[in-house]
């Protein structure tokens, strides 16, 4: 069992991504609201400032930005491809959703989901892909492993 654990960890990460993802499949319309009580609840200095002055006004980019890099993140992480960089991709959302959604949470308990995400991408960049994973067949190519 401690063989396939960082594959199992892998896929269960990235089906994590894909529950996120699929929030969005029906329309982003719903996370404009959202990035507005996130912009103005965020604390972090310049972070609050960029929120607000760019992230707010060009909501569209950017909500179809974390979508398309939820879905790619999700892909990749539940098939096995490109492993380190799809942990990559998806501990830079997890720091974003934690440092601009998680503000604007009232629930301190329910918070702590997204930075758990954080250490989740972390842990599967240290670990790999595991002995189960597509990337380690020969006929992917090897920007895929």
């Amino acid at each position: 069992m401690a063989e396939i654990w960082p594959s199992l960890f892998r896929v269960v990460v990235g089906i994590y991504w894909l529950y996120f993802a699929s929030q969005k499949w029906q329309g982003i319309a719903w996370m404009r609201p959202v990035l507005v009580s996130a912009a103005h609840a965020n604390p972090i200095p310049g972070l609050h400032e960029f929120l607000v002055s760019v992230v707010v006004p060009n909501w569209v980019p950017f909500a179809l930005a974390q979508t398309v890099a939820e879905n790619l993140t999700a892909a990749l992480l539940i098939l096995g491809l490109a492993t380190r960089w799809a942990g990559v991709l998806g501990f830079l959302l997890a720091v974003n959703l934690a440092l601009t959604v998680a503000f604007a949470l009232n629930d301190d308990g329910f918070r702590w989901m997204y930075y758990l995400a954080v250490v989740a991408n972390a842990q599967v960049i240290v670990s790999g892909p595991g002995p189960i994973a597509l990337g380690r067949f020969g006929w992917v190519p090897a920007w895929l492993h």
